[in-house]
């Protein structure tokens, strides 16, 4: 958190975060994205790599999902959210029944 303040202060066009919810509490990993969505509205471009697939899909404008080091899908994160091959592989059957 203090390293994603650090460099908004730089004032950058485009802000880099590597796994931004690693380590942190749900509460925590929540504000981060909610924060991420906020800091993208204001006209900064975001790019991200995140574990938390579901999470990260829920707060993106265009996903990529990596397999193996090949982008293996893209799209919106919506459509991520929906597509039934990301979700059996990727986000679990859970996602299917809850929505994303």
């Amino acid at each position: 958190m203090v390293a994603m303040g650090r460099a908004l202060m730089m004032e950058p066009k485009l802000l880099l975060l590597d796994e931004p919810s690693a380590g942190l509490s749900p509460a925590l990993q929540d504000e981060v994205f909610i924060q991420c969505k906020k800091i993208n509205s204001e006209g900064i471009a975001i790019l991200m790599v995140e574990q938390n697939a579901r999470r990260c899909l829920q707060v993106t404008d265009r996903a990529y999902v990596l397999d193996q080091g090949r982008n293996a899908y893209t799209g919106t994160g919506r459509e991520l959210l929906a597509d039934p091959n990301v979700i059996k592989l990727y986000l679990g059957t859970l996602a299917k029944m809850t929505g994303g």
